[in-house]
């Protein structure tokens, strides 16, 4: 079950965040990170998500948060149109599931109803997600290499995709539109 997230699930978004950097998924966050820092980072997002600046999904598993992403619609003023996916992340025990497949595809479908029609995210270059963003349909935009740090050290490049949102891939052939 996919739903919108708000301060009552703090707790268990903190601790998704700390098994990710953990595992050493880039997301901002270099390991070891604190209970305090995971608190903090969700209590400032789910602010903004009351202020409607973000929408924060989470995938449940039974009562468990097993993933979650978030839209970022907190864009310039000549940017109404375009909004960001961040922070995409799945319990190791939950990965190959498809819960970070539906969690996007949830994410895209509440970015048509607020007229974003750009999608744009970023994934580390060196054990990020590109496989599945690129079967989702988004597109390779290009690649900054030692773009930032690894959670446990090292510099990693980042890949930089976009998507018209609302075109689904070709499933044949993941990755093409149609």
């Amino acid at each position: 079950m996919i739903q919108m997230l708000d301060t009552t699930h703090r707790d268990a978004l903190s601790d998704l965040l700390i098994e990710a950097v953990t595992s050493g998924a880039s997301v901002s966050f270099m390991h070891p990170i604190s209970r305090e820092t995971a608190d903090a980072f969700w209590d400032h997002a789910l602010a903004a998500a009351a202020r409607d600046e973000r929408v924060i999904l989470g995938a449940f598993d039974g009562e468990a948060l097993v993933g979650t992403v978030t839209l970022l619609l907190d864009c310039p003023d000549n940017q109404p149109h375009r909004a960001e996916i961040a922070k995409m992340m799945t319990r190791l025990s939950h990965r190959g599931r498809g819960i970070a497949t539906a969690l996007l595809r949830e994410a895209e479908r509440l970015a048509v109803t607020r007229s974003r029609t750009l999608l744009v995210l970023d994934t580390a270059t060196d054990g990020g997600a590109a496989p599945l963003y690129e079967a989702m349909g988004f597109k390779l935009a290009g690649v900054i290499p030692d773009y930032a740090y690894k959670p446990h050290g090292g510099l990693s490049g980042t890949a930089i995709y976009w998507k018209q949102a609302g075109v689904r891939p070709n499933v044949s052939n993941p990755g093409v539109a149609r």
